[in-house]
Order: C-alpha cells, then sequence, then structure tokens
C-alpha cells in the first residue's frame, strides 16, 4: 500500500499502462514537458519520449478526431482536455464519431479512445472551468463514463479504461487532485462499472460519485450524531449505471438521496431517480431526492460555494425524507 494524492495516482496509472502497452499513446495541450495544467502527466514524456507523449494544438475537435484515426490503425491514443468547459469543440466528434463507430460498423471497427476530462467546480476557477457536463455525454449511447473520486480509483481506472474496447471518458473531479489516500497497486479495486457501498446503513441512502463523495460521507458522519444511520455509495460508473446495488439499498433503507455538482434539471440524479421509483417504488418511505447545481451557467468564483452542494444542503434533503 502507497499513500498518495489522485493527482498522483492517476499519473501513475498513466505510466503503468503506456509500460504495458507500446501502442498506448498520450496526446493533448501542454501534456509533455509541462505535465499539463494538473501536472497529472508530469514526467511521462521524459520518460516515454514525445512519440508517446504528445503536445497537441488548441484544438479539441483535432485532439479527438486525430484519436479516432490512431485507434482505427490500432494504437490506443489517451486524450487530455484541459478543462471541462473546453470540450465542447470536441463534442460532435465524440457524440457522432466516436460514439458510434462500433454500431455504424456493425461490430467490425473498434475505437478504443480515452478521454480524461478534469471536471467540476471548488477551485476558484474563471469562466468554463468549472463545469460537469456528464450527463450530456450520459444521454449519447455508445460512450463508457467513469467518475473516480479516490487515489485507489484513479490509479485503477484509468488503466483499465485504457485495457478495453470501447470509448470510455474519465472524469476526474480536479478539486479532489490532491485528495490523499492509499493505493494498493498489486490489486485492482474491483469492476469500475460496478458502485461501492463506502459506509453501511440502515436509515436512508446517498448516492454521490466523483467530487461530491467526500461531502457524502462527511454529512453521513453528521448525521450519525443525530442517531441516524445513513448509507453512502460511491456510484463511480455513470455510463453504465449500476442500478442493481442503488435499488437492493433503498430496498434495506427506504429513503434515497442522489447528489451531484451538476444542476439537477436533466441530471444523473433524475435518471436515478426513475428507476428507482420503477424498482422499489413499494419499498419507498418518501420521494426521492435530488441535491444538485443549479439550472443555472455556474457562477463566477466569489460565489460558486453557494452553487456547489455541501453538507448543509445535504442534511436538509435528509430533513426532509424523514420528515415522511
Amino acid at each position: 500500500m502507497s499513500t498518495m494524492t489522485m493527482a498522483k495516482a492517476i499519473n501513475a496509472g498513466l505510466r503503468a499502462g503506456l509500460a504495458a502497452n507500446p501502442k498506448t499513446l498520450l496526446m493533448g495541450e501542454d501534456i509533455g514537458a509541462l505535465g499539463g495544467v494538473y501536472r497529472i502527466t508530469e514526467g511521462l514524456q521524459a520518460e516515454f519520449g514525445t512519440d508517446r507523449v504528445m503536445d497537441t494544438p488548441l484544438a479539441e475537435s483535432g485532439i479527438i478526431g486525430t484519436a479516432i484515426g490512431l485507434a482505427l490503425r490500432g494504437y490506443r491514443p489517451v486524450c487530455e482536455i484541459q478543462f471541462d468547459g473546453f470540450v465542447f469543440p470536441g463534442f460532435n466528434q465524440i457524440t457522432t464519431q466516436l460514439a458510434k463507430m462500433h454500431s455504424r460498423s456493425e461490430g467490425a471497427l473498434s475505437a478504443p479512445v480515452v478521454i480524461r476530462i478534469p471536471y467540476g467546480g471548488g477551485i476558484g476557477s474563471i469562466e468554463h472551468h468549472s463545469e460537469s457536463p456528464e450527463a450530456l455525454f450520459a444521454h449519447t449511447a455508445g460512450l463508457r463514463i467513469l467518475a473516480p473520486s479516490n487515489p485507489q480509483d484513479g490509479y485503477w481506472m484509468i488503466q483499465q479504461a485504457m485495457q478495453g474496447k470501447d470509448p470510455v471518458i474519465v472524469f476526474e473531479p480536479k478539486r479532489r487532485y490532491w485528495l490523499k489516500g492509499e493505493v494498493d497497486t498489486t490489486a485492482p479495486s474491483g469492476d469500475p462499472y460496478k458502485a461501492q457501498i463506502l459506509r453501511a446503513g440502515t436509515d436512508a441512502t446517498i448516492v454521490a460519485y466523483g467530487p461530491l463523495v467526500p461531502v457524502a460521507l462527511a454529512a453521513a458522519e453528521a448525521a450519525a450524531e443525530d442517531g441516524r444511520s445513513i448509507e453512502v455509495i460511491d456510484l463511480r460508473s455513470i455510463s453504465p449505471i449500476d442500478f442493481d446495488t442503488v435499488t437492493e439499498s433503498v430496498q434495506r433503507t427506504g429513503r434515497l438521496i442522489v447528489t451531484h455538482e451538476a444542476p439537477t434539471f436533466g441530471g444523473i440524479g433524475g435518471e436515478i431517480a426513475s428507476r428507482v421509483a420503477e424498482r422499489a417504488f413499494l419499498h419507498l418511505e418518501a420521494p426521492v431526492l435530488r441535491v444538485g447545481g443549479f439550472h443555472m451557467p455556474y457562477p463566477v468564483a466569489a460565489v460558486e460555494e453557494h452553487y456547489l452542494p455541501d453538507i448543509d444542503r445535504l442534511m436538509d434533503a435528509l430533513d426532509t425524507v424523514f420528515s415522511y
């Protein structure tokens, strides 16, 4: 076991992936000598060379389009999108080309492209640097979407994404890059598309992913002081979603809160709420509640703490579900 930040864990995972397969390469803006804005790729160009860790022009559509071509030629490109809000120039390439390549060719072609996207707020950034666009991609069939919340998953998820046959988007919670945790580099953290119960409970379930998992755990700890036993699930995968683990938990606890930084309107929480209502309606003691961002453009840094879900908003939601 090693203790490292999530940033260092992802860096180590990328290094392991590059070493394991000579056809794997990294590409993105400033990822070479600089090591990326968050230094996630620091040292990798010096170790593997400029033909495997490549700086690209500032052109996200070009990055994704080139990666698709490379994948069709047998390579395994891993693209870094410098900030979440910069992905949209490449949105068309991802959703109309990359996601549909396998289906369009009736299974004859595969495009194992990995796209890393630092996402979310909480770091005091300027406009277009704190978005949470995961629902836009989850709506598109053909993409797998992962969201690590801790260094262990950061280390293993990137490697598992690099080994698969499908295009994978890895949403990395940038405000958790400096979160430290233990990483077991000898034992994978299980199926990356299966949710994990991080804290067992009997009275209510909180489902979170990415940056809000620590917030959910803190809320459960605070609720315990009031005698409430809260189960916390780290969703881990946004597409596909492990509805079985969530449903089984709700059947035990009878109450569900889903939280994410993205706006609640049209968000992942709504899909989970609907599926749970279909599967476990008779077990629910209260309506499923969503705690997320507001239906508005991400605000300026000075007031972002009022936008982001926090412990207080989760505690208010718990009070509501327990009032029924």
